[in-house]
């Protein structure tokens, strides 16, 4: 396994080819969740907040919010319910870790994130198999979903906002492939 050190101190290693099915959907989650950070890295506070293009409210600092909040929406409150019901969206504001990033402070952003994904990482080791069942709701329909489905969905939603990612980066300094 291949790993990459880079300028903001995250260990990003390729996920291996051949493994057991749980390491290998841990091992993309973790890769997923490293690049983000690498997207990240080296930029200043203004930099971490710089938008897309209009009407886009897309920044590299709303991406880890959102993140952060999928991180507690699919484990935690799937798999220790008890631990913390999700409240993001509750005023009905679905895009708020997009919109109120000029009035964060981009520590307390990054802490949380490493905070819930943490807690995930516990949750999930709790859990004894792939099949274990959690609880959620998509789509306002309530779900039970395998623990299975919760890795292949975290994959799913990192790599889908590492593309968004990519062009943010690209945007603030041109730098590509980080």
């Amino acid at each position: 396994m291949r790993e990459q050190d880079n300028s903001v101190g995250v260990v990003r290693a390729d996920p291996p080819v051949a493994a057991g099915e749980r390491a290998m959907l841990e091992s993309w989650l973790e890769f997923h969740r490293a690049t983000l950070l690498t997207k990240c890295g080296g930029l200043t506070d203004d930099e971490l907040r710089t938008r897309s293009v209009p009407p886009s409210s897309l920044s590299l600092l709303g991406l880890v919010g959102h993140l952060t909040g999928v991180e507690r929406n699919w484990f935690r409150s799937a798999f220790a319910p008890l631990d913390a019901p999700v409240t993001d969206g509750a005023d009905g504001r679905t895009d708020i870790d997009f919109d109120d990033v000029a009035d964060v402070d981009t520590a307390t952003v990054m802490a949380r994130f490493h905070a819930e994904v943490e807690h995930s990482r516990r949750v999930a080791a709790e859990q004894p198999s792939l099949d274990t069942l959690g609880t959620g709701i998509r789509g306002g329909q309530r779900i039970a979903p395998s623990l299975r489905w919760v890795y292949v969905h975290m994959i799913e939603e990192y790599a889908r906002h590492n593309g968004h990612a990519d062009l943010l980066r690209e945007r603030i300094d041109g730098a590509v492939g980080v």
